[in-house]
């Protein structure tokens, strides 16, 4: 599988919620990552500014497999997936005759539409729960408690045999399988979608220990700012985690960082299968998250579907060409968007886009990491007044969602029509511009504000920023409102398109026509051959 003519193997991870700084050559003393670290220094390109076009997970997936913003089809929301007619990186790379590997943990095919997913994949790995001990001490306790809402579990127990095998373990160890043993000769396109470090927050030993919590950076804390969206008031209202202390924030933020380092040791596994498979040199490699998490920024959790401090949408991201290509190694500050993994992939696999896309190859950065990529970056959330289909708090029955589930305050501050309220995010190099639609805009300088606690919408010497930037969104909308399909479509059928060329079709002719017209054929072709 080495030959050097053929077309590249093409590996993507694909971690859920993990943000940019949960690895240890992007600054983080507290980050135990020595796998991605080493990729990064040696053999990869790593954006320390890639983000995300929504801050979850089916829209964020629906945008960077097809290269499209949320907004172009409207695929920006937990319950509107890809459906039969909608192209994948997947289908395209099989129809090119690649084998497609993928694992059910994917956040992209409607489940309801039967055979669906499997069409666009020869093989799918369906996980099973794993021999996954639950925590070692239930913290959750009754409502009202500092932990009920919080997504903490703390340290997860150890089977008889000293170990904790999760789906994302029984998925890594199928896809090895799959690597040293190849079904053809075809390349390979394999697509992990990992579910950790989502929610809940939650690792076994050695993972659990292994990060110093002395060694966290700062958090930003919400008594430091002004001017912040309604929805993170709604849901520090609604989690009702008023009660932790610095401690207890270092602790889950400290398992958090425990789950990356666990995403990491089994991402070192996927590397050395490559190796040992003879095809590491001839595989590009894609390791991305969909979107980032809060961890105890803005006195929060997991993430919010229109809000978008770089925590929720700043995310890892790592690409290795092949050995043939060759690699400027190292970190990259290229402004990148996740749309550009559907560009990058296709341009090295070879093989021509059916659709319309927004995405930007990253070849020319992965060559020279110096290179700028992108001027702005944008991101999109929230839902129009009303629109309660786009939000999932209403589909949970007439009585709403019961207070009892983990996800009530999220869904509950989604209700309210003004908090959830559509957003777009765009950013430059020094500000991000926040345009919302029911609630104040928002503008960070972020040379001055890294963390994005000063809202400074109103601020007199910025106002040229805002016009500016409102001005360059506009142009972004316009550009990316909707796409033509490549496919024409005829404005009359057979029978109409007969009627109308009948009476000047020679009679000898009648039967060529016919079967032009059967075959598609437009107008101004018939009357040519007419007229002959």
């Amino acid at each position: 599988m080495e030959n050097h003519k053929r077309r590249p193997n093409i590996l993507i991870i694909n971690p859920d919620e993990m943000r940019w700084d949960t690895m240890g050559h992007m600054g983080n003393p507290a980050a135990q990552t020595p796998n991605l670290d080493a990729f990064a220094s040696t053999e990869a390109v790593s954006f320390s500014h890639a983000y995300c076009q929504n801050p979850v997970c089916v829209p964020s997936r629906c945008s960077f497999f097809t290269g499209l913003y949320p907004h172009v089809h409207g695929h920006r929301t937990m319950s509107y997936l890809l459906h039969p007619g909608d192209d994948t990186l997947f289908s395209e790379l099989k129809r090119a005759g690649y084998y497609v590997w993928m694992n059910d943990r994917n956040d992209l095919f409607a489940g309801q539409v039967p055979g669906w997913m499997e069409e666009n994949a020869d093989e799918i790995h369906y996980a099973s729960r794993g021999n996954s001990p639950g925590p070692i001490k239930e913290l959750r306790g009754t409502r009202g408690s500092k932990d009920y809402y919080s997504h903490y579990e703390g340290c997860l127990g150890l089977d008889s045999e000293g170990r904790n095998v999760n789906r994302d373990d029984e998925t890594v160890e199928a896809a090895t399988r799959r690597i040293l043993n190849p079904v053809d000769e075809r390349p390979l396109c394999m697509f992990l979608g990992l579910m950790w470090p989502h929610v809940p927050y939650g690792c076994e030993e050695p993972y659990f220990s292994a990060v110093d919590r002395s060694k966290l950076p700062l958090r930003i804390r919400a008594n430091q700012c002004s001017g912040k969206p309604q929805m993170e008031t709604l849901l520090r209202e609604y989690i009702g985690m008023n009660d932790y202390t610095e401690e207890d924030w270092n602790q889950l933020r400290g398992v958090y960082l425990g789950m990356c380092q666990k995403i990491d040791a089994q991402f070192g596994r996927m590397m050395q299968a490559l190796k040992d498979a003879g095809i590491y040199d001839n595989t590009l490699v894609l390791f991305m998250s969909d979107h980032g998490d809060y961890a105890g920024d803005f006195d929060l959790v997991e993430k919010a579907q229109n809000c978008f401090a770089d925590c929720l949408t700043r995310v890892s991201f790592l690409v290795k060409q092949t050995k043939e290509e060759g690699v400027d190694a190292g970190i990259s500050p290229a402004l990148v968007e996740l749309v550009d993994l559907y560009a990058t992939v296709m341009d090295y696999a070879g093989v021509t886009p059916s659709h319309t896309h927004y995405g930007r190859s990253l070849r020319p950065v992965l060559e020279k990491r110096s290179r700028s990529h992108r001027d702005a970056v944008f991101c999109e959330g929230g839902r129009m007044p009303g629109e309660t289909h786009c939000d999932e708090y209403h589909i949970d029955g007439p009585l709403g969602t019961p207070e009892s589930f983990l996800y009530w305050p999220k869904k509950k501050a989604q209700s309210n029509d003004l908090a959830h309220g559509r957003g777009i995010m765009m950013r430059e190099r020094r500000y991000k511009y926040i345009s919302r639609l029911t609630e104040s805009d928002e503008l960070y300088d972020l040379e001055e504000d890294p963390g994005e606690t000063t809202n400074r919408i109103n601020a007199p010497e910025l106002k040229e920023v805002v016009v500016r930037m409102q001005t360059e969104m506009l142009k972004w909308l316009q550009a990316t409102a909707d796409v033509v399909p490549y496919r024409y479509d005829s404005r009359f059928n057979p029978q109409m398109m007969w009627e109308m060329v009948r009476d000047k079709v020679p009679e000898k002719k009648e039967e060529q026509v016919r079967q032009m017209i059967a075959e598609g054929a437009t107008l101004p072709a018939i009357m040519r051959v007419c007229a002959e």
